[in-house]
């Protein structure tokens, strides 16, 4: 298929890739930790597989990104899901921790190498149709596809083992995920067409040039994040963003377990609400670009907002002991949270030129899993000395100062020509 023609176009091929992507994560998503249970890990074992994925994004997000910038989007892209694709029949077959183990280092990696290039393809595509198009109202289909199909797989995946049954039931979803990657590497190899000069040689040969420029994409896009204010800013709200999800992913089903009165009945309602905040956050993207217009076009504005009501809805899990005011609050935290992704995008990419934009969008990406890492060490001690209410307030005073720092972001996200920085190119 030829290359897009419009940017409506464009779009539309982004929204598409983004919801196959997603769909098979969110099959798996509700019956990660249970069925490693059910093959006889500990808690104490889950743990240590999510702390080896966490250590995996953060030492290779940027190369990664940074090899999709010198050897094109699409083989990165496609590699990705056939890492995603394998990790789901060994996290499905697996009967050991080493088993396990061998899955989330796949998953890892699949995860690292897919987290930018798509989102490049697309802004480099409208910025060859039309240099001065604000990709903001595009970025947020792209979030909202992602809640999307994140809401959709969640909820299938979560039926799946009930519907079934049977001693292996809770398999079902990883296979079906598999299924689905196979049917999003086909459409990657139809929609997703670079413009890029061919290449002479064996793809070993590209491979290992595209290796050896590594170092040089890479510090690139590590410069201008330490010379850029805006970046700076960009990746700051980001962290504090990922501390933000750390009070939902590890204190949410502890308290929805509290007010359901059961562990299982606790469980059963997460998975719920979970899925419904995913469709919230695609919401929240979806109404980012309106948002921003009601104030007068200004990004800060709108991320300043974002932020305070991120804080606010955390601060409304450690309320009243009533199940549908926590559950209210922790779907507006993802309200706020999808909202903001694609107006800290859209700033991050009037900071980049194409040379380092799936490095930057990958930075982006490492910043939320630092904020992730700092969150799941810091909250636990103070939860255990002060209690659940205690952990809730924390992270939502810190999620809540973050508007301060939108203050110094840009207005706007309109693209100018590009200007050098420091030692890194910068496109306002």
């Amino acid at each position: 298929m030829s290359a897009p023609v419009t940017v409506r176009a464009a779009t539309r091929r982004l929204v598409g890739l983004t919801a196959l992507r997603w769909l098979p994560v969110g099959l798996t998503t509700p019956i990660m930790v249970l069925l490693a249970q059910s093959r006889g890990l500990t808690l104490a074992e889950i743990g240590l597989l999510f702390t080896v994925h966490g250590a995996v994004v953060i030492l290779l997000e940027l190369p990664t990104g940074g090899l999709a910038d010198v050897l094109g989007r699409r083989p990165v892209v496609i590699a990705g899901a056939v890492l995603h694709l394998v990790s789901c029949v060994v996290y499905a077959t697996a009967t050991s921790t080493a088993g396990f183990l061998v899955g989330v280092l796949l998953l890892g990696l699949g995860r690292v190498l897919d987290s930018g290039p798509v989102e490049a393809w697309y802004v480099d595509t409208v910025h060859a149709l039309d240099p001065d198009a604000d990709v903001a109202p595009g970025l947020a289909k792209h979030s909202a596809a992602d809640g999307g199909g994140l809401a959709l797989g969640a909820v299938v995946g979560g039926f799946l083992p009930g519907l079934l049954g049977g001693g292996n039931a809770l398999a079902v979803p990883y296979l079906a995920a598999a299924v689905l990657d196979l049917v999003f590497i086909a459409a990657v190899l139809r929609l997703l067409t670079e413009d890029r000069p061919p290449r002479e040689g064996s793809a070993r040969a590209a491979l290992a040039g595209g290796l050896r420029a590594l170092p040089s994409t890479v510090g690139g896009a590590v410069r201008l994040s330490v010379t850029d204010g805006p970046m700076r800013l960009v990746l700051l709200l980001t962290a504090l963003g990922g501390v933000g999800l750390v009070a939902c992913e590890l204190l949410g089903p502890v308290r929805f377990s509290e007010l359901a009165g059961d562990r299982d009945d606790g469980a059963a309602v997460y998975g719920v609400v979970l899925a419904v905040s995913f469709a919230a956050a695609a919401v929240g993207a979806v109404a980012a670009p309106a948002m921003r217009r009601l104030l007068r076009g200004s990004t800060r504005a709108a991320c300043a907002v974002l932020s305070v009501l991120g804080g606010l809805s955390l601060a409304v899990l450690a309320g009243p002991d009533l199940l549908l005011v926590a559950a209210t609050g922790f779907v507006l935290h993802y309200v706020a949270h999808g909202a903001a992704w694609p107006l800290l995008s859209a700033v991050l990419h009037t900071r980049v030129t194409a040379a380092h934009r799936a490095t930057a969008v990958s930075a982006m990406s490492l910043a939320m899993a630092l904020g992730g890492i700092i969150g799941n060490l810091a909250v636990p001690p103070l939860v255990a000395h002060s209690g659940l209410d205690a952990g809730f307030l924390a992270v939502a005073v810190v999620v809540g100062l973050g508007a301060i720092a939108c203050l110094w972001l840009p207005r706007t996200t309109v693209r100018e020509p590009a200007v050098v920085t420091g030692r890194a190119e910068v496109g306002y």
